[in-house]
């Protein structure tokens, strides 16, 4: 079999739908567009941060400006994004008009995640002495990028919009190594410092003035499963209360709370609830002698 005949054999038996796949395949054609979904972020970025991304801001005027090109080309990618999403994974009969004013909806909430968003910065620079501005801090601390994509994820499933939050968390996690589901609920002046490997899961509360440091997890114990063998979206993961601080690479699992004021050292594996104003550590270390190898 020569070059052109393997190539039109396997063109032939990849276009073919399978049964799997007939299963999985949306209707319409259509889906939602990463490069799209990717421009909307970049908007965003530009909206809330106008100088930091995009054109250079060297007035009012131009500011004004600027602002106003992006948030009508936000609205018209915005809108039609959502449509898809709801005719492709959804409700297929939502129509445009509706589609349309959840996407306004959305552009209503704008000022207020960037509210949200500066308090997170000042929360960064509060609590790591490396920090020179809050410049630095949106140029270079990957919390800013996580945060930006996870509270403009977190507003548009509140509005009810399938899948887009999801898409737009991951793309975070893939540049960032922060973990964090549309659907967790965070408060605001929130920091991670350092950050990769944090993994923040759906159910998960948490409250005003927490930090987190690189490989944290707050996870799911275990799972409940309907009678089809399905497991049940309950919740399962934990409440970190106001003023809590997690250090580096301690796992916190269940549905528990971590009562304000608390703070949970490294390494720790927590799987009951902690009273407020608690210090959770390891034991220290116990040191002995070892002569020519003896004892180990």
């Amino acid at each position: 079999m020569d070059k052109k005949e393997i190539l039109s054999k396997n063109v032939a038996l990849l276009s073919e739908v399978s049964e799997k796949e007939a299963q999985m395949q949306t209707q319409g054609g259509l889906q939602p567009s990463i490069e799209a979904i990717s421009r909307i972020i970049d908007l965003l970025k530009q909206i809330m941060f106008p100088g930091f991304f995009g054109a250079a801001v060297r007035d009012k005027e131009s500011r004004y400006y600027h602002v106003g090109v992006c948030m009508e080309e936000l609205e018209s990618k915005l809108r039609q994004q959502i449509r898809l999403s709801f005719k492709c994974f959804k409700d297929q009969n939502v129509c445009e008009e509706e589609s349309d004013k959840i996407a306004l909806k959305f552009i209503e909430t704008i000022p207020e995640i960037k509210r949200v968003l500066y308090t997170d910065i000042e929360a960064m620079s509060e609590t790591d002495p490396a920090v020179t501005s809050f410049s630095e801090i949106i140029f270079c601390y990957p919390l800013i990028q996580v945060m930006i994509n996870y509270r403009i994820a977190h507003a548009l499933l509140v509005l009810g919009v399938p899948v887009l939050p999801r898409i737009i968390t991951e793309m975070a996690h893939s540049k960032t190594g922060i973990d964090i589901h549309p659907g967790a609920q965070i408060g605001e002046y929130f920091s991670i410092d350092h950050g990769t490997g944090v993994v923040i899961g759906e159910t998960s509360i948490i409250g005003n003035h927490v930090t987190l440091y690189q490989g944290v997890t707050l996870g799911a114990k275990k799972f409940t499963y309907n009678e089809n063998g399905h497991p049940v979206n309950i919740p399962r993961h934990p409440i970190l209360e106001d003023n809590v601080t997690v250090y580096s690479n301690s796992s916190i699992l269940g549905r528990i709370t971590i009562g304000h004021d608390t703070v949970v050292g490294g390494n720790i594996w927590l799987t009951e609830s902690v009273s407020p104003y608690s210090k959770i550590v390891q034991q220290k270390a116990v040191l002995d002698t070892f002569i020519d190898g003896a004892g180990i």
